[in-house]
C-alpha cells in the first residue's frame, strides 16, 4: 500500500448523466493535507454510454482508471474488483451518482488519519448535516435492517447500508467478500465487526434519488440483505488466507491460551516485551500487574487491533517490530526484565540473528521465554499455512539459544494432547487450516488435557525454553 495515497473506488452502472458530474467533484474535492488521491472506476457492464463518459474525462486526467466488467456483476462485485486494484494506503467508497457529497471526504478521513478508527461509516441518520426528505418506507426499511445487523454484528451503527464507507485499504484487501449486489453493505459490516476492526460513524448530508430519477435500490434487495446478514452472522468467513484464520480460531480458545499463559506466567517479570503479540491472544492473559507491557508485531492491522483492545491500560504499548531486524530494535535495546517470544522464531528466515535481537532488547539478567513447535518430522501443510520455516528439537533449540549468548535454565515440553491431531491433520490429511469445531471441543477440554498432558508417551507439540541473560 502506498502511504498518504487515498483510493476512492467508484462501481458504475449506467450512469452516464451523471457520472462526469461526480467524477469532477471527487476531483476537487479537498482531501486532507499531504494526502493524494487515485481514483478507480469499475464500469459493471454499463450499457449505457457511462464508460466512453468516464473514459474521457480519465484522459485528461492521470489519477483516474477504469476497469471494465463484461457483464454486470453487481456493486458488491465492483467494489471487490476495485479494492483489487486500489493502491492507496486508504480507501473510500463512492457512488457513482450525486447523492453524496466527496466534499465530506475530510470528515470522514479524520479519524483515520488520527489512528482512531479502521473504519468509518457516513450516516445520513446522525443528528447533524442535511439530507433530503424522501420515502418513508424506504428509511423503515434501512432503519430495520441497520438494526438486525447490529444484532449480528454487535454494533450500535445508525446507518449500515450508507455508501459511505471508508476504511484502511489492506484491511478490507483482507477480508473474503462474497456478495456480488447490495448484500455487500451488511457482509462488509458484519466481518469488520468480526475482525474487531475499530469502527467510527460520522454524520453525513445525504441528497438521495427518487425512483423515477434512477434509485437502483428495490424491496427484493431489503430481503436479499436480511439473508446476507444471517449466513454472515452464522459464518467465520473473515480471513483470506489459512494463517490468519488459524490464528483467529485460537483466539477464541480461551482455555488453551490461559492455559499457555499460566505456564510461562512464572517465569515472567515486570517489564515485558512480546514479539509476536498478534490479535493479543497471550498478551490479554499477561497484561495484568505489569509495569510496562510492549506488545510487538509487524502486521499494522494486528497493531490496530492491539491499540483497540487494550486502549485503557495505562502500562500498554503497542509498536511496529520485526523479530528478524536489527534495526527494529536499536529503541528496544535493554527495554525489559521479559521477553515474551511465543510461535514467533519458526517465522524467521535467520532465527539465529532473531534470537541476537531478543537477546539486545533484554536487560541484564533478564530472561527470554521462547516457544518453537516441536518434531520437523511433523511439518505439514498447516506450518505452511502459518509461515513456517522449521519446527525445532530439543537440543536444536538449546544450541541456538546458546549460541545467542543465553544461559538455558531449563526447556518445557508443553501440549502433547494436540500433536496426534496436528500430525494426522496437517501431514498425512494435507489441511491447511483447523477445524473450529475441533478446535472448540478441544478447548474445552483443556481442564483435563492439563492434568494428564505429561503423563502422554509421546512428544510435545512445542518446546518453551527458558533462558536467562547474564548479568
Amino acid at each position: 500500500m502506498t502511504p498518504n495515497l487515498l483510493s476512492i473506488l467508484v462501481p458504475l452502472y449506467n450512469e452516464e448523466e451523471f457520472v462526469a458530474a461526480i467524477l469532477h467533484r471527487v476531483l476537487q474535492a479537498p482531501l486532507p493535507a499531504g494526502l493524494e488521491r487515485e481514483i478507480i472506476v469499475v464500469d459493471d457492464g454499463s450499457t449505457d454510454e457511462s464508460g466512453e463518459i468516464v473514459a474521457a474525462v480519465a484522459g485528461q486526467y492521470d489519477c483516474i482508471r477504469m476497469v471494465r466488467h463484461p457483464r454486470n456483476l453487481g456493486k458488491g462485485a465492483s467494489i471487490r474488483t476495485a479494492l483489487e486494484h486500489a493502491r492507496g494506503e486508504f480507501a473510500l467508497i463512492q457512488d457513482a451518482d450525486l447523492e453524496y457529497n466527496p466534499c465530506e471526504y475530510g470528515k470522514l478521513l479524520k479519524p483515520l488519519l488520527d489512528d482512531r478508527a479502521d473504519a468509518v461509516f457516513g450516516s445520513r441518520f446522525a443528528l447533524a448535516g442535511e439530507r433530503r426528505v424522501l420515502y418513508f418506507w424506504h428509511a423503515l426499511a434501512n432503519h430495520i435492517l441497520t438494526t438486525i445487523c447490529n444484532l449480528a454484528s454487535d454494533l450500535n451503527l445508525t446507518d449500515m447500508e450508507t455508501c459511505y464507507k471508508a476504511f484502511r485499504t489492506s484491511l478490507a484487501r483482507g477480508i473474503p467478500l462474497r456478495s456480488n449486489r447490495f448484500g455487500i453493505e451488511p457482509e462488509l459490516t458484519i466481518k469488520l465487526a468480526k475482525r474487531e476492526a475499530r469502527i467510527y460513524e460520522v454524520p453525513i448530508s445525504y441528497h438521495g434519488r427518487t425512483y423515477a430519477e434512477g434509485k437502483k435500490i428495490e424491496f427484493w434487495d431489503a430481503l436479499a440483505a436480511l439473508a446476507v446478514i444471517l449466513r454472515y452472522w452464522l459464518s467465520s468467513d473473515i480471513y483470506k488466507e489459512a494463517g490468519p484464520e488459524i490464528l483467529e480460531a485460537f483466539s477464541n480458545a480461551a482455555r488453551f491460551n490461559q492455559w499457555m499463559a499460566d505456564t510461562i506466567r512464572p517465569y515472567t517479570g515486570k517489564t515485558v516485551l512480546e514479539i509476536g503479540a498478534g490479535i493479543g491472544n497471550l498478551t490479554r492473559q499477561l497484561i495484568a500487574r505489569r509495569k510496562r507491557y510492549i506488545a510487538s508485531d509487524i502486521d499494522a492491522q494486528h497493531l490496530a487491533r492491539l491499540a483497540s483492545r487494550f486502549q485503557y491500560r495505562p502500562n500498554f504499548e503497542a509498536r511496529q517490530c520485526d523479530l528478524g531486524r536489527a534495526e527494529d530494535f536499536e529503541e528496544l535495546r535493554e527495554c525489559a526484565d521479559t521477553v515474551v517470544c511465543l510461535n514467533v522464531l519458526e517465522h524467521i528466515a535467520d532465527d539465529r540473528a532473531g534470537l541476537r535481537n531478543i537477546h539486545r532488547a533484554l536487560q541484564p539478567g533478564g530472561r527470554a521465554i521462547v516457544l518453537v513447535p516441536q518434531g520437523q518430522w511433523a511439518y505439514g501443510k498447516m506450518d505452511e499455512a502459518l509461515g513456517h520455516h522449521r519446527r525445532y528439537s530439543m537440543d536444536q533449540l538449546r544450541e541456538r539459544m546458546e549460541e545467542a549468548g543465553f544461559e538455558v535454565e531449563r526447556i518445557l515440553e508443553f501440549n502433547r494432547v494436540s500433536l496426534p491431531g496436528w500430525y494426522l491433520n496437517g501431514k498425512l490429511l494435507g489441511r491447511n487450516t483447523v477445524s473450529a469445531a475441533q478446535l472448540r471441543v478441544f478447548d474445552k477440554m483443556v481442564w483435563l488435557w492439563r492434568r494428564v498432558d505429561r503423563f502422554l508417551p509421546w512428544a510435545p507439540t512445542s518446546l518453551i525454553a527458558i533462558a536467562r541473560k547474564p548479568g
